[in-house]
């Protein structure tokens, strides 16, 4: 059963396998940011047609980062409607599989003895989470200026997670797509409220507490994250406390 939750009038947070996906509406026509797991397309499909829409009415795709949990959707509906997907200029060689910066099963060994990795890895897996996706012409956005699609998002860089990943910033409704640059739940975290992934998904060359700063500024209370649900505080308070839950976490506190 797909979860469709308006988060602000026609911003929409839809639920995948332990991700989120975010459909924008404008008229008849739909912006969606990020696509959830190869095995979430059915999902997509039903959250976008429970707002009485088609696939086909997405006019354009926005993919935060190139990472298959975020890429299922995107993938699948740019090879059936050729419907555009736009990603960060640096992320661009990555959606094409330039290079892969990802998480491999074996990361994840160390950390079977714990309560929960295994059910998770077993419920990733059977979405797809090994295969192999790429978009071979995703096209490069301008980082700051409000793109010509439904919604008119403003991508805001947050390099670090991956080196070319993107959150998005929605100023008319004081809205924060953030990808994961900082989400508020994970099944591999025993943290609840806005933090950083675990360090094991971190492949980026940059730096995630980092790239915090630049949403820190933004004006935003309503915070939809790549995983964990919907934050209803500014931005400003969350990323202070990401930053505090991440240091006490890393440094053993």
């Amino acid at each position: 059963m797909t979860t469709v939750e308006e988060v602000a009038p026609n911003v929409f947070r839809a639920s995948g396998t332990d991700v989120n996906v975010v459909i924008l509406r404008d008229g008849g026509d739909l912006t969606l940011i990020d696509g959830g797991y190869p095995g979430d397309v059915a999902a997509v499909e039903n959250a976008i047609r429970s707002l009485g829409r088609r696939p086909e009415d997405v006019r354009a795709m926005l993919l935060t980062h190139a990472h298959v949990d975020h890429m299922g959707a995107l993938v699948d509906f740019h090879r059936r409607f050729g419907i555009p997907v736009l990603t960060d200029p640096v992320e661009v060689a990555h959606a094409r599989r330039d290079y892969l910066e990802q998480a491999t099963p074996k990361d994840f060994l160390p950390m079977l003895h714990r309560r929960g990795v295994l059910p998770w890895l077993l419920r990733i897996a059977r979405v797809g989470a090994t295969k192999s996706v790429s978009v071979d012409d995703a096209v490069a956005f301008t980082d700051g200026v409000p793109l010509d699609v439904p919604g008119a998002p403003v991508p805001v860089p947050t390099h670090g997670h991956t080196s070319g990943h993107s959150a998005f910033h929605l100023p008319q409704h004081g809205v924060l797509v953030t990808g994961d640059a900082l989400i508020t739940a994970h099944p591999l975290s025993k943290i609840r409220g806005p933090q950083l992934l675990p360090e094991v998904f971190d492949h980026g060359h940059g730096d995630t507490l980092g790239a915090l700063e630049n949403l820190a500024v933004l004006d935003a209370g309503t915070i939809v994250p790549g995983h964990g649900p919907t934050a209803f505080l500014p931005i400003a308070d969350a990323v202070e406390k990401a930053q505090t839950q991440t240091r006490d976490h890393r440094h053993g506190h």
